[in-house]
């Protein structure tokens, strides 16, 4: 692996070079591809626009991220910036320079990136949800064949421009080396593809989802307890990133393994409460469902409640209580999103209507 990752260096090396004028938009491109953004950004956007789209869009990332995890805690992948601070690879007169930024000392092993394979099965599920929604009938004019092939075209080619940038972004502030992004963003397509074929996610339980909760927590504790046990220490990213970070203020404990599983558990568990909650019944399943105000008023009321609930900071100082926490605040979002802010909406528009009447 040596070879591939010092490969890898002379990559970052060329990139932090020639692209650091355009270094603002790579980081904006890396936000872009942060997964606590499909639960704040994308998801209330399109679960208002189509509810399968948005609740399909929710498996998909935790699924995607649970996988992630188990694929990093199994591949031992290392980090461009503490990988080239303790390689033998180099003489040590030839240690090659990797600067960092500000996002660049995440806590986990390295592949496959999670924001490469979170950005890339989202945005998979939203391109082709909408060729979905555009596609024409087997009769129809030759006229309309042909504006759905252009806007097939424009589409994947948005699709594959945004995947680039972002894999391009985690590998600038060297949190990633090529071949990592490469992998996540293959394997995010695979997520989203096999989500495809899963239709009845759309009609779960709530039984459902704690059944999956429950496998997807235990699989990751007993593999966890597992290698522990053969002494393998699947925490060993986290020493090395304090150890090799230029600056400690930059090590985030929301960056852990365990951080990312946590938040996907509480967002799983919180959409099938609001998904199988009377408050989403009568909202979204009601008569004001369909209406196009009301969904304007739902997606513009959950963006801006999201925007500023983001702003609460979980306490960092006990590592159990910043997990419970967390499961906490990501169970909220999905309720808020599906059931509460669509409930009071359509309170709201009831009362409107009293007036009027």
């Amino acid at each position: 692996m040596d070879l591939v990752y010092s490969s890898g260096v002379l990559a970052i090396q060329h990139l932090q070079s020639s692209c650091r004028e355009y270094h603002f938009f790579l980081n904006f491109m890396s936000a872009v591809g942060d997964p606590r953004n499909i639960f704040s950004v994308y998801f209330p956007l399109w679960f208002h626009l189509s509810h399968s789209v948005g609740t399909k869009m929710i498996w998909v990332a935790v699924v995607g991220d649970w996988f992630n995890l188990i694929f990093k805690w199994i591949l031992f992948g290392d980090r461009p910036y503490w990988w080239v601070k303790e390689t033998h690879f180099y003489h040590n007169d030839s240690l090659p320079h990797v600067e960092q930024f500000h996002i660049t000392c995440e806590t986990g092993p390295g592949s496959p990136s999670g924001h490469a394979m979170g950005s890339s099965c989202v945005w998979y599920v939203m391109i082709t949800s909408a060729l979905n929604f555009t596609r024409p009938s087997s009769e129809a004019s030759v006229q309309n064949l042909q504006r759905f092939r252009l806007l097939w075209s424009c589409l994947w080619m948005a699709f594959w421009v945004i995947q680039i940038s972002v894999c391009i972004s985690r590998v600038f502030i060297a949190t990633h080396f090529p071949h990592q992004v490469i992998l996540g963003v293959l394997a995010g397509m695979l997520v989203g593809e096999v989500f495809d074929h899963i239709p009845s996610i759309h009609n779960a339980s709530l039984k459902v989802y704690l059944q999956t909760n429950v496998f997807l927590l235990s699989f990751a504790v007993c593999l966890y307890l597992l290698l522990k046990f053969m002494d393998i220490d699947l925490l060993w990213s986290i020493s090395k990133a304090k150890k090799w970070c230029a600056n400690p203020d930059w090590i985030h404990l929301d960056t852990t393994p365990f951080a990312g599983l946590v938040r996907n558990l509480g967002a799983l568990f919180g959409l099938g409460l609001a998904n199988n909650s009377e408050m989403f019944i009568q909202s979204c399943k009601g008569k004001n469902g369909n209406k196009t105000c009301f969904k304007l008023m739902c997606v513009t009321a959950t963006l801006t409640s999201l925007q500023l609930y983001d702003f609460i900071k979980i306490p960092t100082h006990t590592e159990v209580l910043f997990y419970m926490l967390s499961f906490c605040k990501s169970a909220l979002v999905p309720l808020c999103v599906v059931g509460l802010i669509p409930y009071c909406v359509h309170l709201l528009i009831g009362e409107e209507n009293k007036k009027l009447d």
